[in-house]
Parts: C-alpha cells; sequence; structure tokens
C-alpha cells in the first residue's frame, strides 16, 4: 500500500530502526537508540530534502520486545500522529525480523531467560530450549545472538553477531504495513505482562 513518502521506525529491541521511504523506494535508514528516534526522523528527512509536512503515513514497530522501547515507539508515532494529521499502521517486529530473511525464525531476547518467537504465526514467550525448528533452521535476532551456543547444540543455524539480519530494519516494516489507522487504534504486542502491571495485579 502507498503512502507516498512514509516514514517507518521500530524502537523495541535494544537497536532502535528508522527509514524514510518514497513510493516503496528506500531514501534513508538509521540505526541506534530507542530514545533517538526522534531526531533520527528529522535528521531522516533532513537529508532527503523533506519536512514534516511531506510525509504520508507512519509506520511502527509494536513489539514484543522492550516494554520501555515499545512505548516509546508508539509515543513517537502517536505524538507525530497526532501533530501531523497522519494515520500509522503498526507491524510486529517479530514479522518484520522473519520477513528481512525468507525461511528464518526470528528470536527476541525477551529477559528472563525467555526469547520472544512465533509459534503458529502467533507472538509467545518461551525458554530457547522450547522453541521448535528443524536442524538447519535459521534464527535470527538478539534472542539468537545471545542463546547461540544452545540454539547451535540444538541444530539451529545463527548467522554472524555482526550480520545486519539480526535487527528489526526500518524499510522491511514499511513494506509490510497495510492497514493505516488511527494512531490510537495501533496496539502494541507485549504477549506478558509488564512487571509493575503484574505486581499490581
Amino acid at each position: 500500500m502507498s503512502r507516498g513518502l512514509v516514514l517507518a521506525f521500530d524502537t523495541a529491541t535494544p537497536c532502535a530502526t528508522s527509514a524514510l521511504v518514497l513510493d516503496g523506494e528506500v531514501l534513508g535508514e538509521r540505526m541506534s537508540r530507542a530514545a533517538a528516534v526522534l531526531a533520527d526522523a528529522d535528521e531522516l528527512l533532513r537529508t532527503a530534502g523533506f519536512g514534516p509536512g511531506d510525509l504520508g503515513g507512519l509506520v511502527v514497530g509494536t513489539g514484543p520486545g522492550s516494554f520501555t522501547g515499545i512505548r516509546i515507539g508508539l509515543a513517537a508515532a502517536r505524538g507525530l500522529a497526532l501533530s501531523l494529521g497522519l494515520r500509522v499502521a503498526g507491524v510486529s517486529t517479530l514479522d518484520a525480523l522473519a520477513a528481512g530473511l525468507s525461511g528464518a525464525l526470528p528470536v527476541i531476547d525477551a529477559r528472563r531467560r525467555e526469547v520472544f518467537a512465533l509459534r503458529d504465526g502467533v507472538p509467545v514467550a518461551l525458554r530457547p530450549a522450547e522453541l521448535d525448528f528443524e536442524r538447519g533452521t535459521v534464527l535470527v535476532g538478539d534472542g539468537a545472538i545471545r542463546y547461540r551456543p544452545e540454539l547451535e547444540a540444538a541444530g539451529a543455524e545463527v548467522p554472524p553477531d555482526r550480520d545486519l539480519v539480526h535487527v528489526p530494519r526500518a524499510p522491511v516494516h514499511a513494506s509490510l504495513a497495510r492497514d493505516f489507522v488511527d494512531a490510537d487504534l495501533v496496539e502494541p504486542i507485549y504477549v506478558r505482562l509488564p512487571d509493575a502491571e503484574k505486581a499490581i495485579a
């Protein structure tokens, strides 16, 4: 779905990613930290010779991943959408990782000795030993890096740490975006409750 000039970003993992895409063509991409997503967006627009008012839509990663990171991304998307009158498409961070390398299984570090992964297309949190894959399956994401020895011993293939396949790239998010809606309708994918909410419950 083309929306002209689109800003896409994902802050769910330690390496935040943002990109500026015009009718499917990537004009620029940056990788930094969640807290720098707005500065990155401004730099992307300036470098490409555009301003915020030129944007036709926003794409934001919805997780799962870091609770704080997801909230930063959604807050940034909602703030920009409100101020610029834009609609937003949410894209799963796991789906973006999977789409970045055909046939790969996305694995995001979930802390607490668990990972976030897809099981029958549904995001789940489980221990690395509970991942279900065939020998020779390529695993990508920071969870695959963290648990590399255990996963490789189980028959997985994990690309070198330096490979960008371990980062949910924002241009992929833009390519996966389909439904652009009011920003308030974009829901995060947490999989499990944040610690603060568990304590209250």
